[in-house]
């Protein structure tokens, strides 16, 4: 049995998102000492790590849920993971296609410096005025 501490060394997961877990029911409670330290098992920690390798994929939490889900029943057609993995799959697509718009907006804005003064700079100017801009990226989910 691992603590809360061992576990998250063993996974790479920070203690407080393990406690995260707990409390939306990813992970389920764990045994307690006499002590009241939380002790976890192998299926705990293989769980855990399970979240992770999908949240390093990007997978949404929701989507993880299901995974967990139809993780537990091992005798079912993987039809519905498919599907989970699928829709991911477009998210990484669009989200692709986002960023390279947002890369093509900034390579221009930094092109058109005349490397004057900030009166006349252009990323100031486009910054200023989305009207500057060639794409539409408000609300395109990048982190601000």
């Amino acid at each position: 049995m691992l603590s809360i501490g061992k576990l998250s060394a063993a996974t790479g997961v920070k203690v407080p998102t393990i406690r995260y877990y707990e409390s939306i029911g990813l992970l389920p409670e764990p045994e307690r000492s006499a002590g009241n330290q939380r002790l976890y098992g192998r299926k705990q920690q293989e769980r855990l790590a399970f979240i992770r390798h999908a949240r390093d994929l990007g997978f949404p939490l929701d989507s993880i849920r299901e995974l967990l889900s139809l993780s537990d029943h091992p005798d079912m057609p993987c039809a519905a993971a498919d599907v989970i993995a699928r829709r991911q799959l477009q998210s990484v697509r669009d989200r692709i296609v986002r960023l390279e718009a947002l890369q093509q907006e900034l390579s221009r804005m930094l092109s058109q410096c005349a490397h004057g003064t900030i009166s006349d700079c252009k990323v100031i100017e486009v910054l200023g005025d989305h009207a500057h801009c060639l794409h539409d990226h408000h609300g395109d989910g990048v982190p601000s």
